[in-house]
């Protein structure tokens, strides 16, 4: 095998297939993933009460704060570097993640009393203390982007598979014992540490502290930008929690979190494509060809899958909730039409951001974020205050557009207008006879009141026949060229 030092070597080889396969191995994985995470959470809601996962939506809102002065893009610079000595290379990037989740284990001892004291709800901050003996977990899971610099997307993905694995069998365990939502923090903390530990033992460099000021400064200059681009993120999470607890109760918060779990499904083909190309991406970033036929099939890929599986959210978010979550989440309903939708229109041109990490040019990434937050502070809160969440439904999908225009601007900068909108119209269109033909049939059928469990499930797979036979008609010849990646004639 060969040593990670031949990595710059290796990457260059037959890109075009390794991120091909990558992707693949990358869907099969965090589908997975996420399918463990849906299933954590939408388990652990027919055990709580809509207070009980408020709680828990306050505290994820506040350490997520907290967590965003972590999320500074060292694996992101790391994976971009090409230094000789890939060892040192990533001692010195290991050293500054643990400095920084050091620091961040400090601020939270000091910021959480400081949250309970905002929201209101004192019972956070013991889990939050807990929660937070994560942090050093996280650090020690840095060997994980040797193997993703290196593209060895299928180690890198089986090493992670212990976090959701072991999460999801301590949380259930423990919320069908009836402990609340501290069986969400024990099984968080269980996986972290579980992912850690199986990290640092397939760990091809020893894990040593190494300190120089030279790459303190190349990290800041790279990554300032997304530091701040990952704190407005989080605040576009934590006002409307915020807000919503204030004004609407915990109930309103407990909707929020329910509807941001279920629709984040259909949210994450963005990370399978993007954490697949992007070291392939900083490997040809000098070839302007070969990254515009990546962005546009990539997003074409995402969109192939975000739109339906958004819609059929959106179209069966009625029975989710009374057949599967019950009457209690019944004002979570709308709010999860609205979250779909918005997750299927933050498809279009949604991996945008690795072209410019790429290039190293991080300001815009920070500048869409900053407008992304101003969008929900100005369109998003108001109509959370106004009419509740649903309201807030449609304020989010709002904000999205707004957010996705500013978005477009700079993908528009480096691959032109025309394509970018040629591509979304194709990557949205196979779903769409798909929609109408439920809405159709339930029109025709008088509306979707009372309707079973049974009815439900046959509309489900009339959907998805439709949705895929329209995907494999209209988009054949790029599905023949991804089989063609993954199986070699």
């Amino acid at each position: 095998m060969a040593s990670p030092t031949d990595a710059p070597a290796r990457r260059r080889e037959d890109l075009r297939g390794r991120a091909a396969r990558g992707t693949v191995i990358n869907a099969a994985f965090l589908v997975g993933f996420n399918l463990l995470g849906f299933l954590r959470g939408f388990a652990v809601a027919a055990f709580l009460t809509t207070e009980d996962y408020g709680i828990w939506g306050l505290l994820i809102a506040a350490l997520a704060t907290l967590a965003a002065l972590s999320a500074v893009g060292v694996d992101d610079k790391y994976v971009q570097q090409e230094d000789a000595d890939q060892e040192i290379a990533f001692q010195r990037a290991f050293t500054l993640q643990v400095a920084l989740n050091g620091l961040l284990l400090a601020v939270i001892v000091v910021a959480l009393p400081l949250f309970a004291l905002l929201y209101g709800e004192w019972e956070i901050v013991l889990p939050g203390y807990v929660l937070a003996l994560a942090l050093p977990a996280v650090a020690l899971q840095a060997p994980l982007w040797t193997f993703y610099r290196d593209m060895e997307f299928a180690r890198q993905r089986r090493l992670q598979a212990f976090d959701p694995v072991v999460s999801l069998v301590v949380t259930i365990g423990l919320a069908a014992a009836g402990a609340g939502y501290w069986a969400l923090v024990a099984g968080g903390l269980a996986g972290a540490w579980a992912a850690a530990a199986a990290a640092v033992r397939a760990s091809p460099y020893p894990l040593r502290l190494r300190w120089a000021r030279g790459t303190v400064r190349e990290y800041a200059g790279f990554s300032g930008p997304l530091a701040l681009s990952a704190l407005a993120g989080v605040l576009v999470g934590l006002i409307p929690i915020l807000v919503a607890q204030r004004s609407l109760g915990l109930a309103a918060v407990g909707a929020i979190a329910v509807a941001s779990t279920i629709s984040a499904y259909a949210n994450r083909v963005d990370e399978i494509v993007t954490d697949t190309l992007y070291p392939a991406i900083c490997a040809v970033r000098d070839r302007p060809e070969l990254l515009r036929e990546s962005f546009l099939k990539s997003n074409r890929l995402a969109l192939l899958w975000a739109v339906p599986a958004a819609g059929a959210i959106a179209l069966f978010a009625d029975d989710i909730v009374d057949h599967l979550l019950g009457d209690r989440w019944e004002v979570a309903a709308f709010l999860l039409q609205a979250f779909a939708v918005a997750a299927a229109l933050n498809q279009v041109a949604f991996n945008w951001t690795a072209f410019y990490r790429a290039r190293g040019e991080t300001r815009p990434v920070a500048v869409v974020a900053a407008a992304t937050l101003g969008a929900v502070v100005v369109l998003a809160v108001p109509l959370l205050l106004w009419r509740g969440v649903d309201g807030f439904g449609v304020g989010m999908v709002l904000a999205t557009l707004a957010a996705v225009g500013v978005r477009l601007r700079y993908a528009a900068r480096l691959f032109g207008w025309g394509v970018l909108l040629a591509n979304t119209a194709r990557g949205i269109a196979p779903a769409l006879p798909a929609v109408a033909a439920i809405l159709l049939f339930r029109w025709a059928e008088g509306g979707d009141a009372g309707r079973s469990p049974a009815r439900a499930l046959l509309e489900l797979a009339v959907y998805g026949v439709l949705a895929a036979a329209c995907t494999l008609v209209s988009e054949r010849a790029l599905l023949r060229e991804v089989r063609g990646y993954l199986v070699p004639a």
